[in-house]
């Protein structure tokens, strides 16, 4: 997935504020204490931290607020997202945000995080890491910085296919793990607790309506399988991804797919250049989706980049989006 980076909704923040983030105290053990070395299991790989890391380098915006929402920001060299990380004056962890640096707008390299003398670095598979730009965990062992592999990015081993857990899972999954490698397990377990707290408290309706998740594309649309955050966001709010049983996380589809599932509901993923009003009048007057419900009755919601890839937002995107599918009239 690209990195690219958005605001939240007022709505969106709302909902978070309870889980805001704190700043790591000053006087935390030292990285050699008793806790260290640690090992955790990091998309079935088994992965060792001699000591706690200082100088992590994280890469796109989800990734980064895992860091901020934990209270690692004295933890963090810095972090690379593009120009359009939004305006996060209400995001509980922006002071985060201003207590480390942003070292690139453009796509992380072995040049930036050695510049940056990163001991860590946190991406993901097509989050930052891959071989055909030669940036992979096995090349920066090899230059003796370690590597967190985003778990919503986690290869399935058969190909480049993505995703091994359902999304919210790997979002616990990767806050529990943080946890360890920093020896701050017990703002990571109360995280988890309060992500949980509030998904559970969704309420879940008789009627599921079909959702599409329109990332962009015209001639095919991008837009998330199974294994991407999309696929629980939208569960878990209520609704049913028409794509759910595509055995990947994002990816492309074609738009007779999309027509054949009739989704009642479209969601479109706000980011980059192509904003969401210009993504909802190119749905609105593509032909082939003329006769969709979704499109028919003018059903369309927005969420931004940050709310649907794994980050500590996605339970407050549940949120809003449930609000919305309760307003669904059955078909």
């Amino acid at each position: 997935m690209r990195t690219k980076a958005v605001a939240a909704t007022a709505l969106l923040t709302l909902a978070l504020t309870a889980c805001g983030a704190e700043i790591a105290p000053s006087g935390e053990a030292a990285a050699g204490s008793d806790h260290y070395p640690v090992t955790v299991d990091n998309c079935g790989t088994k992965v060792t931290y001699k000591a706690k890391p200082a100088r992590t380098v994280t890469n796109d915006v989800g990734i980064t607020e895992l860091m901020l929402a934990l209270g690692l920001t004295d933890r963090m060299a810095g972090y690379v997202m593009p120009d359009e990380k939004g305006d996060l004056a209400k995001v509980p962890w922006k002071d985060g945000y201003q207590q480390t640096a942003w070292l690139s707008k453009q796509p992380i390299t072995k040049e930036l995080v050695l510049d940056a003398q990163a001991d860590l670095v946190f991406a993901g598979w097509h989050y930052g890491f891959g071989e055909a730009d030669g940036f992979t965990p096995q090349v920066l062992a090899g230059l003796g910085i370690d590597s967190y592999v985003l778990s919503e990015s986690c290869r399935s081993g058969k190909g480049p296919e993505r995703g091994v857990m359902s999304p919210l899972d790997a979002l616990y999954t990767d806050l529990a793990n943080l946890g360890e490698i920093f020896d701050v397990r017990d703002r990571a377990d109360k995280l988890i607790a309060d992500f949980r707290a509030q998904v559970a408290a969704v309420p879940q309706p008789e009627h599921r309506p079909g959702v599409f998740l329109y990332d962009s594309g015209e001639d095919k649309p991008y837009t998330s399988g199974k294994y991407a955050a999309p696929e629980e966001i939208i569960a878990k709010a209520g609704g049913r991804n028409v794509m759910g049983d595509v055995a990947d996380s994002w990816t492309t589809v074609g738009w007779e797919s999309v027509v054949q599932r009739d989704p009642e509901v479209i969601v479109i993923n706000n980011y980059g250049d192509t904003d969401a009003e210009a993504k909802r009048k190119f749905l609105k007057s593509f032909p082939p989706l003329a006769g969709v419900a979704a499109v028919r009755n003018d059903r369309i919601f927005v969420l931004d980049y940050v709310d649907l890839v794994e980050s500590p937002r996605n339970p407050a995107a549940i949120t809003a989006l449930a609000a919305y599918l309760r307003s669904t009239p059955a078909a």
